[in-house]
């Protein structure tokens, strides 16, 4: 059995209870419910995209160009959240804009997080001359700047999806190793790590059975945090015309497409920049969470101050 599949024998049952212990934590945490039921409503909107968008984003309809929400004079609820200037429907371009985010933003995170993590572990657990280089190598590309090698990189390949994803995990693997890097070296220090080498444990095992697993809890509230800024990263750079093309949609090439009409039809971009909005705030809210409940000194001081204030409280 290999060292990966032996390091997660037995944890889905752990996973499972913390997954129940959180879900009732979440309930009592007013920030948390909104954080969570947010970033459930984004992943349910992108899934059943097809089912809930009640037109075609692409189809056009210059007959009824610029219309206005339903609840406004000449509005139709034909077109719930009006039209954009092709006649397109808002709405659906608003639900399908959700899965190149939803897309965007797992691909990066798997990408950037995997390389990153193994970098990280590399460089953490087997130091030396190992360490030396992985580091200087992310303070190189930390040093160069992350927009202008985007746009070298956008200008070689072409702007597409795929592309997009790429650079995207490209500048952002650096986060991940040096998270995972500093948390190898307090890890490694432990007894039970030194114990597994003095028995004579093969290095991966050592990596993947005894440091990965307390690496977990840090490393998903750093992806969640990172799935917020890929989000406003795909956003931007499609609004600058280096991210999705169309006839693709995208609540960034949304807002690009709307600016030239803000003054006459405002909705063109005040929907799409509010559903990137809530998406962002979302992330974030449920991040915040996650890592006090992920941290136990901040568990403690949480659950402090929930017992004051119910003290506090009249009977």
């Amino acid at each position: 059995m290999s060292a990966v599949a032996e390091s997660l024998r037995g944890r889905p049952y752990e996973l499972f209870a913390s997954l129940r212990g959180w879900g009732r934590e979440i309930r009592h945490d007013k920030t948390a419910l909104v954080g969570f039921t947010l970033v459930v409503l984004l992943v349910l909107t992108a899934l059943l995209a097809p089912l809930l968008a009640p037109h075609d984003p692409g189809a056009q309809n210059l007959r009824a160009r610029l219309l206005p929400p339903a609840w406004l004079d000449k509005g139709t609820w034909t077109y719930l959240l009006g039209t954009d200037h092709l006649g397109r429907d808002v709405l659906s371009r608003l639900i399908h804009g959700s899965r190149v985010s939803l897309a965007v933003g797992a691909g990066v995170v798997l990408l950037a997080g995997g390389f990153g993590t193994v970098m990280g572990l590399l460089a953490g657990y087997f130091g030396g001359r190992t360490d030396a280089f992985i580091m200087r190598w992310v303070d190189t590309q930390v040093a160069f700047p992350g927009l202008l090698l985007a746009l070298i990189i956008l200008a070689v390949v072409g702007p597409s999806m795929g592309s997009l994803i790429a650079v995207l995990a490209i500048n952002g693997w650096m986060v991940y190793a040096r998270m995972v890097r500093g948390s190898v070296l307090s890890v490694r220090q432990l007894p039970y790590v030194e114990a597994a080498e003095m028995v004579g444990c093969r290095s991966l095992r050592v990596v993947f059975r005894h440091v990965l697993p307390n690496l977990v809890s840090p490393l998903l509230t750093l992806a969640i945090l990172e799935f917020a800024r890929i989000v406003l990263a795909e956003a931007a750079l499609s609004f600058l015309g280096l991210g999705v093309q169309p006839p693709a949609t995208s609540w960034g090439l949304d807002v690009a497409n709307g600016k030239e009409y803000m003054f006459r039809a405002w909705w063109l971009v005040t929907f799409p920049g509010g559903a990137i909005a809530l998406s962002v705030l979302g992330i974030n809210l449920l991040a915040s969470w996650l890592r006090i409940a992920s941290d136990p000194q901040e568990r403690e001081k949480s659950f402090a101050r929930r017992i004051v204030r119910q003290r506090r409280r009249p009977a």
